[in-house]
């Protein structure tokens, strides 16, 4: 057992996607696209008697953390550092939960798989109702498309082959859980709409096109500064949308500086989750 390990999740922004519910939460999950950013979570875990989780030097209650590590078997002190607002669409919460299982899995010595891992942190996410694809998109890295729902075993994921420079504004926040325990027929339909037209055409154009007509389709966008950003970028000549589930605008580019706004940036991520070198 070691003093402390360190894992590096990137943030991951959902372009659009379809619920897919089901009695086992291994199984359960969601299909759609999004883009996972060079912005992400740095989490630090080492033993402790009892179990506590911070978020930038704050106390947080973090469900799907603690569900990792009563998986583990084990407590411990978890210390997240984030470049990203938490509940807006960043997938903080689903990152904390990898992140938390990737390095708990060094400093206690579990020896369990990256997929063992990833399914861990899926299934905490689903029970808490705080994400259904966040998890196994930032264990891949990249653009990554969720071809078929679930974790590793059961899911099955593509990716949109490029790297693009993104900027967001982050507004506020939209509870997940509020979207997900709610109807869902309307997105869902949405979502398979858009999936099925970006597997025709893998592009980031094509992905982004279709992030900004499934967020008017599914009922999601409803006037307000999202919107009125989106249409802003649009004006200026570029292309964005809204990430879900929060009031966040993105970007390909510069879309979001063209359009007057003073938005953070960063890149696609090029990699997964991985854990700091020793």
């Amino acid at each position: 057992m070691s003093d402390d390990a360190t894992a590096f999740v990137p943030g991951h922004v959902t372009g659009f996607f379809s619920a897919h519910p089901a009695d086992d939460p291994a199984v359960a999950g969601s299909r759609g696209a999004g883009l996972t950013l060079s912005h992400g979570v740095t989490v630090t875990v080492e033993p402790a008697p009892e179990t506590t989780v911070s978020l930038d030097g704050e106390a947080v209650e973090m469900p799907p953390v603690a569900d990792v590590l009563r998986s583990l078997g084990v407590t411990a002190a978890v210390d997240a550092e984030s470049d990203l607002p938490l509940g807006a669409g960043f997938g903080v919460s689903g990152a904390m939960a990898l992140g938390t299982a990737l390095a708990a899995n060094a400093v206690f010595a579990c020896g369990r798989s990256e997929n063992e891992l990833v399914t861990l942190a899926h299934v905490a996410e689903v029970r808490a109702g705080t994400g259904l694809g966040d998890v196994v998109a930032q264990a891949r890295g990249g653009m990554p498309v969720r071809v078929e729902p679930g974790a590793p075993a059961h899911g099955r994921m593509d990716g949109v082959p490029a790297r693009p420079e993104i900027e967001y504004v982050a507004f506020g926040g939209l509870s997940t859980a509020d979207v997900l325990s709610g109807d869902t027929t309307t997105l869902t339909a949405a979502g398979e709409t858009a999936l099925e037209a970006l597997r025709a055409e893998p592009t980031l154009d094509r992905f982004v096109a279709e992030s900004r007509r499934f967020a008017r389709d599914a009922g999601l966008l409803t006037g307000g500064r999202v919107e009125t950003a989106i249409d802003d970028v649009r004006a200026a000549g570029g292309d964005g949308s809204m990430a879900m589930l929060g009031e966040t605008v993105f970007a390909v580019g510069t879309g979001l500086s063209d359009a007057g706004y003073d938005p953070e940036r960063c890149r696609v991520h090029p990699a997964g989750a991985t854990l700091r070198s020793e």
